[in-house]
């Protein structure tokens, strides 16, 4: 959560004295600001996931390059609308090119790696900047998309799909 509300006691004493309550004293909730969770080498880490696949996602302050399991975007996406895709956190955020990313991501397709790749980054930048949360949320990107393929089942050709029917 970008704020954390704590309940704090009220000085009873002081306003006692002046008169203003009772012995009875209701809790305040103070809204506090979350800190941002930075490792020493200024980057904050999240997991993203989609379909099949899962993303790690370092996320630091930079110039903008983004590094795909070792290769660069436009090497590892090639296609536009997947990189589109990795771009939209930046976008919202009205932050593009100001952070470098790091990740490296395992299982599924292309789309589904993106989608994990999306969603670690949209995280890490909640951790980075707390600040920017109400606005990715706004914006869908820290949901999890639970959109899985459904099994296949027995008798059927695929998941919902039957044989063909042959009358002859």
């Amino acid at each position: 959560m970008a704020e954390e509300t704590q309940k704090t006691e009220v000085n009873t004493e002081g306003l006692a004295a002046l008169g203003a309550i009772g012995s009875e004293v209701p809790a305040v909730d103070i809204v506090v600001p979350a800190e941002p969770k930075i490792d020493s080498f200024g980057r904050s880490y999240a997991t993203g996931r989609r379909k099949d696949a899962a993303a790690r996602v370092w996320v630091k302050r930079g110039t903008g390059q983004v590094i795909i399991n070792g290769r660069k975007l436009d090497v590892y996406f090639a296609r536009p609308v997947l990189q589109m895709i990795l771009a939209q956190p930046f976008e919202v955020t009205e932050r593009l090119g100001e952070f470098d990313v790091f990740a490296t991501v395992r299982g599924g397709g292309l789309s589904g790696q993106a989608g994990a790749v999306r969603h670690g980054i949209s995280r890490a930048l909640t951790l980075f900047e707390p600040g920017l949360r109400p606005v990715l949320k706004a914006g869908g990107f820290l949901t999890r998309d639970s959109r899985v393929v459904e099994r296949k089942k027995y008798g059927r050709a695929k998941a919902r799909r039957s044989f063909q029917f042959s009358k002859r």
